[in-house]
């Protein structure tokens, strides 16, 4: 029967792995659907590149910094030899499962700076950002490292900063990370010149939708699977996700008048928002997270994009930013036992570290993309922009067909 449990509890993490894995092809069509036709090829390629970038520096350096383990010791020991390993290669389905967590701040980041961005810089920042940055946010809030969550939090303020699925850890630091790495870049080239602003159309929506819908459907294995073992899964999780996913998709809806790209991307703000306290709130107050997160996703990214002239192209930060530091914040209101949640969280370590993570963010962004456009330099030329990414850089189109038929290539 332990073999059993084991086996069973590896089978459970590693579908929870696939399902946040699948995510990524979601990252993939939502930015392709939102750029124009020059640049699809290059969302495509920095997203698949990306995850290959992340899982490889996970695997040798952030998964070290982060719960101080290595894989380089025998296939024997990993597959449940010794410590710290557990039986039946449980431990390496955690970190595939941690791994699709990891790959999905440069995929956030990704959608900020998309149409102007030099590819190879970026591919450095992925591993600066996934080898050292995020690893010690996620060693700190998940694994109580340098003392913290002791310290800090359950000494300080009542009890330890609570995140369980990463509306902060993943979330509200992939977003402020993107928006230092949009200040840092500067706005499309036309985007906002002579004072104006010039609309910049999506693509296409059907494939914007296609990208959400896949987000929204990896993302119970995002949260649900967080539990990491069959005796800790719990429904409560499943159905507060689904709460705040018809809000936020309620809520842009009206907000944003109807508009497509708010609908889609509403779905995708009341899940960032719920993550940290699916596992303890109502989902009454699930709901109400979702509207919210939905509310500040369609007015902040107008302000972000026409009054402070941000040019964010997806959105990130409002969307993972901003509504995921809500979500961090959500859980110490709506997962206290007055308002119908389980108890254990506190408001004060809620604000407290959800405003250090997204602070945290903010800093490594500008850090990692200022130090990246030092060395490579990061901005595409003018020329280069107008020419497109696909072409520019990877020397082909999204229809290369077409283009040839049509005497364009």
């Amino acid at each position: 029967m332990e073999q059993l449990q084991h086996g069973a509890d590896v089978f459970f993490l590693l579908m929870g792995a696939i399902l946040v894995f699948a995510m990524h092809g979601g990252f993939a069509f939502l930015e392709v659907g939102t750029v124009r036709h020059k640049n699809q090829v290059n969302a495509l390629v920095k997203i698949i590149v990306d995850f290959a970038i992340s899982t490889v520096t996970y695997f040798f350096i952030g998964y070290w910094v982060a719960y101080g383990v290595t894989f380089l010791v025998s296939a024997a020991a990993l597959t449940g030899g010794g410590e710290p390993f557990g039986p039946q290669g449980i431990s390496l389905v955690k970190f595939f499962f941690l791994c699709t967590f990891a790959a999905a701040i440069p995929a956030i980041v990704s959608g900020g700076i998309a149409e102007r961005a030099k590819f190879w810089p970026q591919c450095l920042a992925t591993a600066l950002i996934v080898g050292i940055a995020y690893p010690l946010i996620e060693g700190v809030v998940w694994n109580s490292n340098f003392g913290l969550q002791e310290g800090l939090f359950k000494d300080a303020l009542g009890a330890g900063f609570h995140d369980f699925a990463g509306s902060i850890v993943v979330h509200a630091f992939g977003g402020w990370v993107a928006l230092g790495a949009v200040i840092k870049l500067g706005a499309r080239a036309g985007r906002y010149d002579r004072g104006g602003i010039a609309g910049i159309p999506p693509s296409s929506i059907p494939w914007l939708a296609m990208g959400s819908w896949m987000l929204c459907v990896g993302w119970f294995g995002f949260n649900v699977m967080s539990a990491q073992s069959l005796s800790g899964v719990s429904g409560l999780v499943a159905m507060n996700s689904l709460m705040a996913m018809a809000g936020g998709i309620l809520a842009a809806l009206v907000v944003g008048k109807n508009d497509p790209g708010f609908v889609h991307n509403g779905a995708l703000a009341g899940l960032v928002a719920v993550c940290a306290g699916s596992d303890v709130m109502h989902p009454v107050g699930s709901l109400a997270t979702g509207i919210i997160a939905g509310v500040i996703f369609v007015q902040m990214f107008q302000v972000a994009q026409n009054k402070w002239k941000i040019d964010d192209v997806l959105g990130v930060w409002p969307l993972h930013g901003l509504c995921g530091l809500w979500g961090g914040i959500a859980c110490g209101i709506f997962g206290v036992e007055a308002l119908g949640g389980l108890g254990g969280v506190t408001l004060g370590s809620q604000i407290v570290g959800s405003l250090i993570g997204s602070a945290y963010g903010l800093v490594a962004g500008l850090a990692i993309y200022s130090l990246v456009d030092l060395l490579l330099g990061f901005r595409m030329s003018d020329e280069d922009q107008r020419r497109g990414a696909d072409l520019s850089i990877h020397k082909i189109s999204a229809n290369p067909e077409e283009d040839v038929r049509m005497g364009r290539m």
